[in-house]
């Protein structure tokens, strides 16, 4: 079959260049989806984007469907026909909507029955038709955070379409979108001319010849030319760009022509701490910082133009005059702030509203304080720099630095730094900037013990305060990021193995809600069960199976860390086939006690069978040793006994019949399996583990 290069592309005013990566991944999948759909076979599906365009190329797209023959079964033939052998009107409308002819019938038998068939043979459709008809549905499923309309059109999208390109090999096939005929022609970089217009001769040349016209539309090939460019550029100096995906990617998508160019600042700015200065060069404005091979920040940087390169120079002037107006603001308000201690702005947080219901943010800070001393003492911390870190943690929310509201990501950083500027102990400054820790799932956990327990109180506020107002998450909304917040929580305990019963911590932090809540331990359930909830999605971070998870969750989960050694520990005696004996067995022992709603008292003298007197000495011995492993957490070492004592419940299931005539008997025997079910639930509720096939 003959195969075709096709070429789609949609040519825009400038888009966000967050817009972009999303919205031709949706393109991507709606036509790929699409064609699949329609059984149109193609080798590969390439595509491309910049600020003013998605496009894409499908490399050996079949010219045509193949045909086809289609079976489709009707009534019964005792319905589809009347006692005459004439067509009825459920046959006729049988036909009618398959767009058969009478004659096109046959009958088909099946268990059921006779029913009528017919076949139908479906003529495979042009490559050019399924097109025509799939892209103007694929650009209208394009979405994106806002829209607009523009014109007379009736369609909505990110930015006005300019142009449209659609080409099947070297043939234009007649698409419109919004009233816009497709063509041949795309458009260059402006920096040429306003309107450079490029005419594509064939579909599998896009690449190369939008490319001489000063734009390169492979992301990929963009990103890679800003790396290498940028080395070049710095070759021969003592400088390096400060890696920066997410700016990298930023940039990428806000450029069609990259070219970097070398900038600075003056050196007099280097006083300030290094974040406001990347801050200011690479959030604010989108350019690379740089340092020298030491590691210290340089007053030079680099911007990716998409001007022509001719002019770098005048280009590179009007760069750094906007850059200096921001360092001028960073600097004034750093020598404000600093003014005074970084104490001194505590009580200005009374006039910030944390939550309508909960208060000031020094209210929250005050909680806060109560809940840290707490865990301090816990786990043997320096209970008074912990205390300290927690009174000036929120600080710096109130400076001039973040009060503009130009450098609000800088919190916890900045008062690290004003707490050193200002005197306080450095592991105060540390603990200050890290209780904002995790900020997310991939951030790093705090490095100091005052960091994460002031990052666990801090968290811990939140999350019982936020629920305790009734502000419950539900589904993917999450306003005040609970979620994330609970699962810093037990992150940073379980990392720092902290041997804290996490339900204690909860009653804590509720305590100090008291004047706050409708009424006290308002949703203190539905914390608790958040909080396992939180533990399950830990647990799993370690690639442990569901049933292992839910078979030890049922445990105190005081002790994450414990919980998840133990997981982990049963998970790897998953495969050992005397281990699913000894689910099995566990499984049984636990089917029989739940049938008996009181089990009595156990009695070794009504031990008659040989069988079971063997299995109680077991027991016997087996908790005791059991006993001994957990002391030592040696949870591996405790698996290995219970696997060896599953030959002794499958032995007594053999030879003794639990059920027997004689009552007594029989409830010791209930009783004995009791107590050996309860052993066992010390380390794990067996009876959650699904062994497949073997139920």
């Amino acid at each position: 079959m003959e195969k075709h290069t096709f070429l789609f592309e949609l040519g825009v005013e400038e888009i966000p260049a967050a817009y972009i990566k999303p919205a031709l991944s949706q393109l991507t999948k709606f036509v790929t989806a699409k064609l699949k759909e329609k059984d149109l076979k193609f080798k590969s599906f390439e595509t491309f984007s910049t600020p003013r365009r998605f496009a894409f190329l499908i490399h050996e797209l079949e010219g045509m469907q193949k045909d086809k023959v289609i079976e489709r079964t009707g009534p019964a033939e005792r319905v589809a026909f009347t006692e005459d052998k004439q067509l009825s009107k459920a046959g006729q409308g049988f036909l009618r909507g398959a767009g058969a002819n009478e004659k096109d019938i046959f009958i088909k038998e099946t268990p059921k029955g006779n029913y009528i068939a017919v076949k139908i043979e479906m003529k495979g459709q042009s490559a050019e038709n399924i097109l025509l008809e799939i892209l103007p549905q694929a650009v209208q499923q394009m979405s994106f955070p806002k829209t607009m309309r523009w014109s007379d059109h009736s369609m909505s999208f990110a930015r006005p379409v300019k142009w449209v390109v659609a080409m099947l090999d070297d043939m234009i096939i007649p698409l419109e979108i919004e009233h816009i005929k497709a063509g041949n022609i795309t458009y260059g970089n402006r920096f040429v001319k306003i309107s450079y217009d490029l005419s594509i001769p064939e579909a599998e040349l896009y690449p190369s010849v939008i490319e001489a016209g000063f734009v390169i539309v492979n992301r990929e090939q963009r990103i890679n030319t800003i790396i290498d460019k940028t080395a070049e550029l710095l070759d021969g100096t003592d400088l390096e760009m400060i890696p920066d995906q997410r700016l990298l990617d930023t940039v990428c998508d806000l450029v069609e022509f990259p070219t970097p160019v070398l900038a600075e600042f003056p050196e007099s700015y280097l006083h300030l701490p290094d974040k406001i200065i990347t801050s200011t060069i690479s959030q604010n404005q989108k350019y690379f910082s740089l340092r020298d091979k030491k590691g210290a920040l340089s007053n030079k940087f680099v911007f990716i133009s998409n001007g022509n390169p001719h002019y770098s120079d005048i280009i590179r002037e009007g760069n750094q005059k906007v850059v200096i107006p921001r360092l001028e603001d960073a600097e004034f308000y750093f020598n404000e702030d600093t003014k005074h201690s970084l104490a001194d702005y505590t009580e200005k947080l009374n006039d910030v509203t944390f939550q309508a219901k909960l208060g000031s943010l020094k209210e929250k800070s005050d909680r806060v304080v109560n809940i840290a001393k707490f865990l301090a003492e816990k786990v043997g911390a320096d209970v008074d720099k912990v205390a300290r870190t927690a009174q000036l943690a929120k600080a710096d929310l109130v400076t001039l630095m973040l009060g503009e509201k130009e450098f609000t990501k800088l919190q916890g950083y900045m008062g690290m730094k004003y707490a050193l500027k200002t005197g306080e102990d450095p592991e105060v400054a540390q603990g200050i900037y890290e209780h904002y820790m995790p900020r997310g799932q991939n951030d790093s956990l705090p490095e100091s013990i005052t960091g994460a327990i002031v990052a666990v109180a801090d968290k811990m506020d939140t999350v019982c305060g936020i629920i305790g107002v009734d502000l419950i998450p539900t589904g993917s909304n999450d306003p005040f990021a609970l979620r994330r917040a609970a699962n810093g929580i037990v992150q940073i305990i379980e990392a720092n193995k902290w041997m804290i019963d996490i339900n204690e911590l909860i009653d804590v932090a509720y305590a100090q809600l008291l004047s706050k809540l409708s009424e006290p331990n308002h949703n203190l359930d539905f914390v608790r069960t958040f909080f396992v909830q939180r533990i399950n999605w830990l647990l799993q971070q370690y690639k442990i199976e569901y049933d292992v998870i839910e078979s030890v969750l049922h445990l105190e989960n005081s002790t994450i860390s414990d919980l998840k050694q133990r997981a982990l520990d049963l998970q790897s005696f998953k495969e050992n086939e005397n281990f699913v004996k000894l689910v099995l067995g566990f499984k049984r022992v636990s089917n029989i006690i739940a049938s008996e709603k009181k089990v009595c008292k156990f009695d070794e003298s009504l031990l008659a069978d040989k069988a079971e007197v063997t299995l109680y000495k077991q027991y016997i011995i087996l908790k005791e040793e059991i006993e001994k492993e957990l002391k030592l957490k040696s949870y591996h070492a405790i698996m290995e006994h219970l696997v060896k004592f599953g030959v002794y419940i499958d032995a007594f299931f053999k030879e003794v019949l639990v059920n027997t005539e004689d009552a007594s008997v029989k409830e010791n025997r209930y009783a004995l399996l009791q107590m050996i079910r309860t052993l066992f639930l010390n380390v794990s509720d067996l009876n959650k583990i699904v062994v497949d096939g073997k139920e």
